[in-house]
């Protein structure tokens, strides 16, 4: 409620308050401030993670190729095989050469440019393994391959070890299970890279 007294008003409580709603210009500076120094702390951080996630990212999509690969040579019963052309930094999956004409399910990936393909040759762990398999790819060359048969077996010339790096501290490394059966994702491999 307000009374007039000449030009001047009195205001009631209530309406003093309305009027003192929102920030001033100090106190927005001072949380701006405030998440400037929080962001600048977590930045070094937030930046490893998410360079790493291209890294990872980028091993796990490989892995799917090769269980993909496994699976499709099994139930088409043709083998299959999953080629790595480091140099060119792609890989990717088609039938063997010999069993059919045209693959229609042919897939082919190219890798990150921040990235890096290593293969390893096959190393002879009781079984005898000669050299790494390689097979004619139109249009590449002579590229290492993993080869999995139509009984979902994995080919004793294909590569124990394909590592993606991304520096010299971080990389991931695929490499065949205990077992010999599948490719797997090896923990710990990160710090094992760094030498």
């Amino acid at each position: 409620m307000t009374f007039a007294i000449g030009n001047n008003r009195i205001r009631s409580g209530s309406d003093i308050r309305l009027h003192r709603q929102g920030f001033t210009l100090i106190e927005l500076m001072l949380v701006m401030a405030m998440l400037l120094i929080v962001l600048g702390v977590a930045f070094p951080s937030l930046k490893n993670f998410f360079r790493g996630r291209n890294l990872d990212s980028e091993a796990r999509r490989f892995l799917s190729l090769t269980h993909y690969a496994q699976s499709r040579a099994v139930s088409e019963g043709v083998p299959m095989v999953v080629w790595i052309d480091a140099r060119q930094k792609s890989y990717g999956l088609k039938t063997q050469a010999g069993y059919t004409d045209f693959d229609n399910k042919a897939v082919e990936v190219k890798v990150d440019e921040a990235l890096q393909v290593e293969i390893s040759a096959p190393r002879s762990t009781g079984r005898m393994r000669s050299s790494l398999s390689r097979q004619s790819v139109p249009g590449i060359g002579n590229v290492p391959m993993i080869r999995f048969t139509p009984d979902g077996f994995i080919g004793e010339t294909s590569p124990d070890q394909i590592v993606f790096r991304q520096d010299a501290n971080d990389a991931v490394s695929i490499a065949l299970s205990a077992n010999g059966l599948k490719y797997e994702i090896q923990p710990g491999y990160t710090a094992l890279a760094r030498r």
